[in-house]
């Protein structure tokens, strides 16, 4: 019987059941090495346990890889940053500039009796300038808004037209007696309600049924205001010089024209108007997209429109009432506000608006009232830089 013995270095090799070779050994001096099929290792990496971890692995990268989704005012911090920044900076050259004008070149000696009665008097003013921006600065973002528009302000529904027309009439059919005692509550009252009135008027008819159209009112808005302006001019060519001596004072926009009875309904009608223009800030945001887009994210847009009107109604009435005609300070804040703030949400615009309207004025008051002497011309020149800024916009769009 023969033995059968394996060579030192031989190589033996097993066959499966299904013919598939299962393991080969190698056996030397020096020990044995073994390997496992290649065959066997793919089976095992196919079955339903590894498949599972494998993808379970795959969606867990895929997940950590994908950055995460989310809406913000702003683009980037940098923005935000700037926006704080600006802010912040507007605040304190407000508080600045207010103390300065309340402090400043007071003749009477400081903590006396007399001290004091002069800063409540200056106070009148600095309540005028608070109520103003306000206003201008909410009424014209929001139509901007409302309109889709950067260039329109709201001065083209006819408020001055109508302030203009109210003043000269009263002039041409009572006389400088009359008109002299067209002042306080009853006069601010009765202006507010008729530009109020003449705006409501203007929205409900224009904007309903099925040819009401935004563009249309707008036009209709101009040629109102255009037949104003003239109806009141053919009026004022009837007036005495002095008669027109005393209307043109009152024609011009000025801090000086607002009366310290005035300011209890003003600042009611004001505040309220503001609050419920602010607390609609979500809304104005989805305007923006579009009519379309907004009707479609459940916004119902006609009747939006209209309550934001009226609100801008409200509050233009009572800043032309206060203290006259300003065309183009609300053009100008609204301009600063968009370079300043980069973002559409108007939560972030309204605060940084009523800043700038309240620097803008309080800063050139102070400086043409103490320094120049000449706190009369404060509108006139705000007017000027603001229809100089106009056409610049206008020149670098290339159309309206």
């Amino acid at each position: 019987m023969t033995k059968n013995t394996m060579p030192k270095d031989a190589v033996a090799t097993t066959e499966t059941g299904t013919g598939t070779k299962a393991s080969t050994i190698k056996t030397g001096g020096t020990g044995t090495k073994s390997s496992t099929n290649t065959t066997d290792s793919t089976n095992m990496d196919n079955s339903p346990e590894n498949r599972d971890d494998t993808v379970a692995t795959s969606v867990s990268t895929a997940k950590s890889s994908t950055p995460k989704r989310a809406t913000h005012s702003f683009a980037k911090t940098r923005d935000a940053l700037r926006y704080w920044v600006l802010l912040t900076s507007g605040i304190i050259f407000s508080i600045a500039t207010t103390i300065l004008y309340m402090l400043w070149d007071n003749p009477a000696e400081f903590g006396t009796e007399e001290f004091w009665i002069i800063v409540q008097l200056r106070r009148e003013a600095v309540i005028t300038i608070i109520i103003v921006a306000f206003c201008q600065s909410l009424a014209t973002l929001a139509f901007q808004t409302v309109t889709n528009n950067r260039i329109l302000t709201p001065s083209i529904m006819g408020f001055e037209a109508l302030y203009s027309l109210i003043h000269t009439s009263t002039m041409y059919f009572f006389g400088i007696a009359g008109f002299i005692a067209f002042t306080g509550n009853f006069a601010f009252i009765t202006q507010v309600l008729l530009m109020v009135g003449m705006v409501i008027l203007l929205y409900g008819w224009l904007l309903r049924g099925k040819l009401g159209s935004l563009r249309v009112m707008l036009l209709v808005g101009l040629i109102l205001g255009a037949g104003l302006n003239s109806l009141a001019s053919f009026m004022r060519r009837m007036l005495s010089p002095s008669e027109f001596d005393v209307l043109t004072a009152r024609m011009f926009g000025s801090i000086s024209n607002a009366k310290a009875e005035m300011f209890t309904f003003a600042l009611i009608v004001a505040g309220i108007a503001g609050v419920l223009l602010i607390a609609s800030s979500r809304k104005l945001n989805a305007i923006t997209l579009g009519r379309d887009v907004a009707v479609n994210i459940g916004i119902r847009h006609t009747p939006l429109l209209m309550w934001c009107l009226t609100l801008i109604g409200f509050l233009m009435a009572v800043s032309t009432a206060l203290v006259g005609p300003m065309t183009f300070f609300g053009f100008l804040v609204a301009t600063l506000t968009y370079q300043a703030a980069s973002t559409h949400d108007h939560r972030y615009l309204f605060p940084m608006a009523v800043t700038i309207g309240y620097a803008i004025l309080m800063g050139s008051y102070f400086v043409m009232k103490n320094i120049f002497y000449a706190e009369g011309v404060v509108s006139i020149i705000i007017e000027l830089v603001g229809g100089l800024a106009f056409l610049v916009v206008i020149l670098r769009k290339g159309r309206l």
